[in-house]
């Protein structure tokens, strides 16, 4: 493909469409009737976009469709620049918007997206505009490297970018406070103001608006900020994985969670203390998003953590969570049965309490009544009738319980099994005719009874009312726009046989690897996918469990009787090409279970 470097001018629609024809990429009459149309409407639209609206597809092989990503990595090529996607989260956007002003940005349509001690990364749509470069070169004294990005994105970000770093700047300037408001260490500097930010400004109620819709956009499951010594770090976790997204002075960052604890109806003057809140907000596509606020004081100053939780959770079923046919099979046999408990374990952020309102949700039909006792209420649901722990009051879960055995309850629903009171109401309750789902924090589904036992629980009472046991663990699911399929290697063929021993299982023929690709923001990975293993209470195993047992003789027959640990599971989903077999390691190493 030969490169094309023309006179000064902007992007006409029938030189690129007379590249794609040259380039095969389009018909020579696709680009005729493209050009007579555009002729009668006369509309100023970039090229590109207007060739993406056609949503055309290659005319040779392989066959892919024109998106306007497609085009302009395509175009970036022919013009010799190099192509650049703008990811909104790898951007400083107070640092670029110092480069230049909005005004002179929006007049040429360009965008800074990095700044570094040698050169300035600056974006364009428009390859062949290049006055701006002689310009600026002198003024900002750093070598200019152009890169060719999406106009689209060129056009929404130069107004984003440009009003955030405005909103911090006049939020920063208004109150000059410095790290010394930090509990731990205090600074005093002389001449510096120590009035603190109205939360309620509007500079900072548009920063946290827009922290939200990121948030939101990029698929986020929690937002951290965190103070340092001299700027607020904020951090998203994507995937389970944690991403470090932008840096804000001390003094927005504090202003942000004022105006958050405002929101949260937390007590905004009280730093020295932990504090939970909950904040309600719409997306712009009119969706419901709850956020779990919590606070920490730390040796800066607070931390303040929101947990997202995703309203399509209690919309979903259990195969989209990860079940499979066996699973759903067996997980149903348990939870249709009128009475008895039923126990989910993992650790923290595993996908317990998701397991449980996803089931909550398919067994609250008008004819039953559903209770829950939660520390705190994750999500509300109208089919539940949802009470919250109040340590304040000494209400905690064995006293909530009690309460509920009052209320004429067919479901009960309790967070955790946290000690032998709790757990001593848990099978009360099951003893008494109501079907009990609770969360306990081991390793596998044998080990929960044998945690049971240690809280102090007999063997008898469990036998009489345990249903069965789930544990789950979450793994991250392959992009499906990027995967690639590999042939195994040596090394991947012991760490599977590693992985299934001492379970039969061929050789997947080939493992699918992560690529990395816009729609997965380059992670190669998209969402999270459950692995589940279910211990049945079986009449085999009453006659196992002992208070002395021990939890390998609860493994061997388990698995005797059909359980299939986590990493057999996580070996099923790989084999499937759902996720990639390291994946199923990090969470479900060989022989964890030993």
């Amino acid at each position: 493909m030969d490169e094309i470097k023309p006179s000064e001018h902007r992007l006409t629609l029938s030189e690129v469409l007379e590249w794609m024809v040259a380039d095969g990429l389009i018909e020579r009459a696709a680009a005729e009737a493209l050009k007579t149309e555009r002729r009668l409407h006369g509309a100023k639209v970039h090229p590109l976009v207007v060739i993406a609206d056609q949503k055309w597809r290659t005319s040779g092989m392989p066959v892919r469709l024109l998106t306007l990503e497609a085009l302009t990595e395509w175009l970036a090529g022919k013009v010799g620049l190099d192509y650049l996607h703008i990811d909104p989260l790898k951007i400083d956007f107070t640092g670029v918007a110092e480069v230049m002003s909005s005004a002179y940005a929006g007049r040429f349509g360009i965008l800074p997206v990095q700044v570094t001690t040698r050169e300035i990364v600056i974006a364009t749509a428009e390859p062949f505009v290049r006055e701006w470069v002689a310009e600026l070169r002198p003024i900002l004294r750093k070598d200019i490297r152009r890169v060719l990005a999406n106009p689209d994105d060129i056009s929404r970000y130069l107004v984003e970018f440009f009003n955030l770093a405005r909103s911090v700047k006049k939020a920063a300037a208004k109150g000059e406070v410095t790290s010394g408001l930090s509990s731990f260490e205090q600074l005093v500097e002389l001449g510096k103001s120590n009035r603190q930010f109205d939360a309620n400004d509007q500079h900072i109620v548009h920063i946290v608006d827009w922290l939200w819709q990121y948030a939101f956009d990029q698929r986020a499951s929690d937002i951290h900020i965190e103070p340092r010594r001299d700027i607020g770090i904020v951090r998203f976790r994507i995937d389970g994985v944690l991403h470090q997204v932008y840096q804000i002075p001390m003094t927005v960052m504090n202003a942000m969670t004022s105006r958050i604890k405002l929101l949260g109806r937390m007590d905004v003057i009280e730093k020295r203390r932990p504090q939970d809140g909950r904040v309600k907000t719409r997306t712009p596509a009119g969706q419901e998003v709850e956020l779990r606020l919590s606070t920490l004081p730390t040796a800066f100053g607070e931390k303040l953590v929101m947990r997202i939780f995703d309203p399509e959770v209690l919309v979903r079923d259990l195969r989209s969570l990860g079940f499979s046919s066996d699973d759903e099979t067996r997980w149903k046999q348990m939870t249709s049965t009128p009475n008895g408990i039923i126990l989910v374990t993992g650790p923290t952020g595993s996908g317990k309490t998701t397991t449980l309102y996803t089931t909550l949700k398919q067994l609250a039909t008008p004819e039953v009544n559903v209770c829950t006792i939660e520390d705190p209420i994750e999500m509300v649901e109208a089919a539940f009738n949802q009470m919250q722990v109040l340590r304040s009051i000494d209400l905690g879960f064995a006293d909530g319980v009690r309460a509920l055995m009052r209320q004429d309850p067919d479901i009960i629903m309790i967070g955790e099994i946290r000690d032998l009171e709790t757990a001593e109401m848990a099978i009360q309750a099951a003893l008494t005719g109501h079907l009990v789902l609770s969360t306990l924090h081991t390793n596998d589904a044998p080990a929960a009874i044998t945690r049971m036992l240690d809280l102090g629980v007999p063997a008898y009472l469990i036998n009489s009312t345990m249903l069965g046991v789930m544990a789950q663990r979450l793994v991250r699911t392959l992009c499906p726009h990027c995967k690639k399929a590999m042939p195994i290697t040596e090394d991947q063929k012991a760490t599977w046989r590693a992985l299934v021993s001492p379970w039969k299982s061929n050789e997947p023929v080939q493992l699918h690897q992560p690529v990395g690709c816009l729609e997965c923001r380059m992670t190669g990975y998209s969402g999270r996918v459950g692995i589940y293993e279910i211990l049945l209470n079986s009449p085999e195993m009453r006659k196992v469990i002992r208070n002395n047992t021990e939890v390998v003789q609860l493994r061997d027959l388990a698995s005797r009787e059909g359980m299939r640990p986590l990493r057999i599971s996580g070996a099923l989903k790989v084999a499937q090409g759902l996720t990639s077999l390291d994946e199923v390691v990090k969470v479900a190493p060989p022989g964890d279970e030993q």
